[in-house]
């Protein structure tokens, strides 16, 4: 059974950082790509970035580029994803995601999301 268990969102202020993580199990993660989605209130999903099975491609939302990156460790089965100049719509549920390609909304499983909240 397909696993993903989101950790590390919070309340952070405008400016401010934070560092999400995804414990993955029950597939061969290093197979895989891999993205973040999120869902801010009142909205749809949205697709946040992605990086390839071997963590040698990534790619961003033009929302994020430049403030967030994606990465991975195949050898722990973990996927992260470093949030900086947080700005406050960037508030939303933060999900990581299954997925056969690394651009784009669709994915095969995604976890139950952690809470990132940008306020002052």
């Amino acid at each position: 059974e397909v696993q993903l268990v989101e950790s590390g969102g919070g309340l952070v202020q405008p400016g401010g950082s934070l560092r999400l993580s995804c414990a993955a199990s029950g597939f061969t993660f290093s197979m895989n790509a891999m993205k973040w989605v999120r869902q801010a209130p009142g909205k749809g999903l949205e697709w946040v970035s992605g990086i390839n099975s071997g963590g040698e491609y990534t790619s961003y939302a033009d929302s994020v580029k430049g403030r967030f990156t994606i990465s991975r460790d195949n050898a722990k089965n973990t996927l992260y994803l470093q949030m900086m100049s947080l700005k406050p719509e960037d508030t939303a549920v933060y999900y990581c995601a299954k997925s056969s390609w690394y651009i784009g909304q669709s994915y095969e499983s995604r976890g139950q999301g952690t809470q990132v909240t940008v306020s002052s």
